[in-house]
């Protein structure tokens, strides 16, 4: 099984982009995006320097443009892709890349969206100066409870060891000054705390946007970084986009999502390597792929035809789409008192997945009749595996 995984701010390095204008259609796809940006996000991927991309609104749109286009180096029809790959993810803004690529929201509306986002952002962190430091090694638990005595956020949980701490400066200074036994303190290269309760402001202005956009249900699993279950209604996913920018992200469960999945191959898209760094340590045997540069397309579509598999994404297009509900995670099905025949109305609690971390409600999306259910009391699901068939309401 393959995923595709889509990395956040702090990934892009001055020139990045620049081999890969090379691709025929790349530099012309990447205008127009750039177009609806409102940016030249051809030159800030070719000339601009490191502190100019640093720049939160330059580099969230810059981030997701090179990874929706590069995409198409190795799916030319976006059919292909969800044919083939089991799931996607994305890494903090790497969550639109993916959104978008899953089919929830269209390339255009992606990148006005992340434009806000980066925009909005920018102007939460000159509110205070803040930013983040990646705490590497030292005991998880003594690590958490450092952060919480300096009141610090715990902003990523990586997983691999690594934790990314979100917070004022002089907490970030007194964290460098005093850091958890056998671990590292390294400032990254951010413009604030992102993931935090400092980007409260975002996130008003975000949920503005999102009630006036349109969204499909995802066409393949989405692994959500919030906590690593799988999402397919595309107001939900939408929903999570906003509450992401002020929430943590839990790569390390969707880590371990993928792990449940039974994935035995990844591929980050540009600008890549973060990712899959983490993926080496904590997903052991899984075949990695970076896509740095053209010359990593070979070896990638070489990846999509050993992992890949025709319907690997079957579990989200086998009927239409507002048919069905998912498992949101690995457990156990503990079915409500739903039966076939009964009409729901969306946002109903049909079900209860058990796992050994927390239990997650199931509900109907869009509501409907009961056709069939197609799991048992007790049974062992998958992540996005279908659990229950409706039938719309007129």
């Amino acid at each position: 099984m393959l995923v595709i995984v889509c990395p956040g701010q702090g990934s892009q390095t001055p020139g990045f982009l620049a081999p890969w204008l090379e691709l025929p259609g790349f530099r012309d796809r990447m205008g127009w995006l750039g177009a609806v940006a409102g940016m030249d996000l051809i030159a800030h991927g070719t000339e601009s320097d490191a502190e100019t991309i640093k720049d939160t609104a330059v580099a969230q749109p810059l981030i997701v443009g090179a990874g929706l286009i590069s995409l198409l180096a190795l799916f030319e029809h976006p059919a292909d892709g969800f044919r083939t790959v089991a799931a996607g993810a994305g890494h903090s803004v790497g969550e639109i890349t993916a959104a978008a690529a899953a089919g929830v929201i269209s390339a255009e509306q992606a990148m006005v969206f992340v434009r806000e986002r980066g925009r909005a952002m920018a102007a939460a962190s000159a509110v205070t100066p803040t930013g983040m430091s990646a705490v590497l090694g030292g005991d998880p638990d003594e690590v958490l409870a450092t952060l919480d005595t300096l009141g610090l956020t715990p902003a990523n949980v990586n997983g691999a060891g690594q934790v990314v701490a979100a917070g004022t400066l002089e907490q970030l200074e007194a964290l460098k000054a005093s850091p958890p036994a056998k671990a590292r303190v390294i400032p990254l290269q951010v413009a604030g705390a992102f993931h935090t309760s400092h980007m409260a402001p975002a996130v008003e202005v975000l949920a503005g946007y999102a009630r006036a956009m349109s969204t499909h249900d995802a066409r393949a699993r989405l692994i959500s970084n919030a906590d690593g279950t799988v999402v397919h209604s595309g107001r939900e996913v939408l929903s999570r986009l906003v509450r992401q920018v002020s929430n943590p992200v839990r790569w390390d469960l969707c880590m371990q999502t993928m792990l449940d999945l039974g994935v035995t191959g990844l591929i980050e898209v540009p600008p890549a390597g973060t990712l899959v760094g983490l993926a080496k340590r904590a997903m052991p045997g899984v075949e990695t792929l970076a896509l740095k540069t053209p010359d990593d397309v070979q070896a990638a579509q070489r990846m999509i035809r050993e992992h890949g598999s025709t319907g690997a994404g079957d579990s989200q297009s086998q009927s239409p789409t507002w048919r069905l509900v998912i498992a949101p995670s690995k457990g156990a099905v503990q079915i409500e008192s739903v039966a076939v025949g009964d009409t729901i109305e969306p946002g109903a609690v049909v079900a209860r997945i058990s796992t050994l971390r927390d239990t997650y409600d199931v509900t109907a999306p869009h509501g409907g009749q009961v056709i069939e259910w197609l799991v048992e009391e007790g049974d062992p699901v998958s992540p996005g595996q279908p659990i229950l068939r409706l039938h719309p309401i007129s």
